[in-house]
């Protein structure tokens, strides 16, 4: 016999009073707390090549490069909260919580314990939501990028190894070999 177990679901108000988790990345999806290991070693210097050492220094103001940073896909009820790994923002006010309407680019490196998050479940959402474009890098076998646009409501785009060269959302010049 399987025991059927009720969650209640968390509006923002009780997502925000949980305050930070340094022992578990946590996120929000359709109110239900997901949490989640830190990422590797591997994930972390990888974020810090990409994000750092390359994205910072291309990224033309106003727009803003933020790391590991709570993003309200949906702030309606039951609401959805994902923490990615790199966003990219424009227009933002400061301190006041990031919602989808600011981000240009969501960046997320795939971890076995949130691969299908990342691949499945956030692609469908940062879609839904309208964020413009999403990378999804994979370090295993590559390390390779699948850079993707929003087009009719969906998400489009190619997976690059070696170098990845483009104009959109902004010219970017990214070694995906030095992720390794």
């Amino acid at each position: 016999m399987t025991a059927v177990q009720r969650v209640e679901l968390l509006t923002l108000e009780a997502w925000d009073l949980l305050g930070e988790d340094e022992l578990w990345r946590s996120e929000l999806q359709e109110g239900v707390y997901l949490r989640f290991p830190n990422p590797s070693l591997r994930h972390q210097s990888a974020l810090m090549e990409l994000g750092v050492a390359q994205l910072y220094q291309q990224i033309p103001a106003p727009l803003r490069l933020i790391p590991s940073v709570d993003v309200i896909v949906d702030g309606s009820f039951p609401p959805t909260v994902r923490r990615p790994d790199l966003i990219v923002v424009a227009d933002h006010p400061g301190d006041d919580a990031i919602t989808v309407d600011h981000v240009v680019l969501i960046v997320e490196i795939l971890s076995p314990g949130t691969r299908r998050q990342d691949l499945v479940t956030k692609r469908s959402e940062y879609a839904d939501a309208g964020i413009p474009h999403y990378w999804i890098v994979d370090l295993d076998g590559g390390p390779s990028v699948e850079a993707l646009r929003l087009q009719d409501g969906a998400y489009v785009g190619d997976v690059v190894t070696g170098v990845l060269e483009t104009a959109v959302p902004f010219d970017l010049r990214v070694d995906l070999t030095a992720l390794a």
